[in-house]
């Protein structure tokens, strides 16, 4: 089978199929083109009205496979759409780049002994003529067909247990002269000769024997297949048919295996999400995977045309605006593959704007918007020993309780018609990456508010004592900036032993904090650097004990000279913070435009932060 993608594929609406056996009916993907092989009649070639006819199809099933492994392909005829067969072009070799590719155009059709007849006016172009005068010597002698599936009817063979997708809606968009078709029977077909004219009046087992005896790659199926086709085929035709299936089998033992990856073409959310994969590439200027590489020449115009088509609505004759008008009014997801390429962008720009915040924070997720309760378990402080009676003692713990509450924050933007027309990606682009910043933004806000409010004291705590206290035991008394000479080392030295001497809420069982994070404004960040460098040291006093066991944080919204210490958030988390369990981070959403004209994409963050423990952490005010 061979398969290509078109940026203008032909629709148009569809004949109801008639009764078929009760299948799983699934709609066809995107934007893929399916070709058979059909037949010329060089002996209906008519010289002066430059008419031929074809044979375009015989409804014949064909082994396909696809990544479930291989299945009967069946073409329904009464699920055939017609409406706009007369028309459909006649090309070369299916190319579709200029004009000079149009060989001549389908005028007429009528299904006679079933089989699909097609009327053909052939151009009288100079550029045309070498390929019209092959067709008339016989010469160029295959006709492929492509066609447009809708809508697949899925089932299975009783006896055989063989998978069987019928093509219950479909329609023929263009026919091609080839070369060299992709199935054996491709071939011209003329009238059937007199008998008296063939060379032998053998009957037709003895030859097809003597067929398969002059070519030793021919298959039993072949020898089904010929046997099968009874009267529709010449003696002759057999023949020719013999010659050129024996000829492709050895083409294909010889030709190198190329393996690429099966497209999931029963997939229609695949190829809409390689569609928005090639369309976020283009605007964030980076390399597509294999599957979207075919749509990376796709405009707006081009996404939202597919999109229509795989909805069954006809784009022909539409220019740009009317096309995009249609999509965007609820006749295609092409409002949808923009939403989900604006994701894709905002993503990576949200990503790359966060706060380092959350590196000394603990993540989590809530189910709804009411508030969080954080259960702290105390300690114990030790097993009790078994009196002599065996009895065993039970232990118990304090606990605590601390509390927060998701918020919901959001943002609109509109991509204008002029830019939708005029195919702006940029401007997408941009309002998509602003967006995603500006999500980062808001959660560093939120996070760094936990630590600045109340003059860098922090959030009440359960037990009604701000975050930062000295009876939490984690402020400096007095405020020493770490490029305070011979300070620096001994603020944090006092800070680290504040840390390790922390209890738990029994208030006598040490936990022994270890802190991993120095935490610092940008007017630290230099001094901090130096702090935390390793430095041949010549004597004991000069050697630097944090070198190597701190890592520097460097938050820019952090004023003055204040910093902190953070333990690993995994093992004493001091902030949290969540986001809605069925959206975490920013979503993005879009509606038709009513107040512009255009798309209205609107962001939403439902995000929440709270302090939950005042042991993980130090704050020294600086100097």
């Amino acid at each position: 089978m061979n398969k290509r993608f078109t940026a203008d594929p032909r629709k148009a609406t569809h004949t109801t199929p008639e009764a078929r056996p009760r299948a799983e009916i699934a709609r066809a993907p995107l934007a893929e083109t399916i070709t058979r092989a059909a037949a010329f009649q060089p002996t209906t070639f008519d010289e002066n009205a430059q008419t031929i006819e074809a044979v375009a199809s015989t409804f014949a099933d064909v082994m396909r496979a696809d990544k479930r492994g291989p299945f009967v392909e069946r073409l329904d005829p009464a699920g055939l759409d017609l409406t706009d067969l007369d028309g459909a072009p006649v090309l070369d070799s299916h190319r579709q780049g200029t004009a000079r590719d149009v060989l001549g155009i389908i005028t007429g059709h009528r299904l006679e002994a079933g089989r699909l007849i097609v009327s053909i006016r052939l151009s009288q172009a100079d550029d045309a003529r070498p390929a019209i005068q092959r067709i008339r010597e016989g010469v160029l002698r295959g006709l492929s067909i492509g066609y447009r599936v809708t809508r697949w009817a899925e089932s299975t063979d009783p006896e055989t247990k063989t998978r069987i997708r019928t093509a219950a809606r479909w329609s023929i968009h263009e026919a091609s002269a080839v070369a060299v078709p992709a199935d054996p029977q491709s071939r011209f077909r003329s009238e059937p000769m007199p008998k008296d004219q063939l060379d032998d009046t053998e009957d037709r087992a003895a030859l097809i024997q003597r067929c398969r005896t002059a070519h030793p790659a021919l298959t039993d199926e072949w020898v089904t297949r010929m046997t099968d086709a009874g009267d529709v085929l010449t003696d002759s035709e057999v023949v020719d048919d013999a010659r050129e299936t024996a000829l492709i089998a050895r083409q294909k033992r010889t030709a190198p295996v190329i393996r690429t990856a099966a497209p999931a073409n029963d997939d229609p959310a695949v190829i809409l999400s390689r569609q928005s994969e090639a369309l976020a590439c283009r605007m964030m200027g980076t390399a597509p995977s294999e599957g979207a590489r075919p749509f990376m020449g796709y405009g707006l115009a081009d996404h939202a045309r597919e999109r229509l088509a795989a909805a069954g609505v006809s784009t022909r004759g539409l220019g740009t605006e009317e096309l995009l008008t249609r999509s965007m009014h609820g006749l295609s997801d092409f409002p949808g593959l923009l939403t989900e390429t604006g994701n894709r962008v905002m993503a990576p720009a949200y990503q790359a704007a966060q706060s380092v915040l959350k590196q000394v924070a603990r993540m989590r997720t809530a189910s709804d918007f009411r508030a969080m309760t954080v259960l702290k378990l105390g300690e114990f402080s030790g097993l009790q020993k078994v009196t002599e009676q065996g009895e065993i003692k039970a232990l118990t713990a304090g606990e605590a309780r601390e509390s927060y509450a998701l918020e919901t924050f959001g943002g609109i933007f509109n991509l204008t018609r002029k830019a939708l027309i005029n195919d702006d990606l940029n401007a997408f682009a941009r309002w998509s990456e602003m967006m995603g910043r500006a999500a980062a933004e808001t959660e560093a806000t939120q996070l760094l508010a936990l630590l600045t409010q109340a003059s860098g004291a922090g959030p009440i705590m359960g037990d009604g004592i701000r975050l930062f206290h000295a009876s939490h035991g984690n402020l400096a008394l007095a405020g020493i900036g770490l490029g305070d000479v011979g300070g620096g080392i001994g603020a944090i030295s006092e800070a680290r032993k504040a840390m390790r001497t922390q209890k738990g809420l029994d208030g006598k069982t040490p936990i022994n904090v270890v802190p991993k994070h120095l935490l610092v404004g940008p007017e630290q960040e230099t001094i901090a650097e130096q702090l935390l460098s390793t430095i041949n040291a010549t004597t004991v006093d000069d050697v630097n004990p944090f070198a190597g066991r701190l890592s520097l944080l460097v938050e820019p919204r952090l004023t003055g000279d204040q910093w902190f210490l953070f333990a690993d958030p995994a093992t004493a988390p001091v902030l949290e913070y969540a986001y809605l369990s069925s959206a975490p981070g920013p979503q993005l959403s879009s509606r038709d435009g009513w107040e512009i004209l255009g798309r209205e994409f609107r962001v939403v963050l439902d995000f929440g932060c709270g302090a939950t423990d005042h042991r993980g952490a130090f704050r020294n005010a600086g100097a």
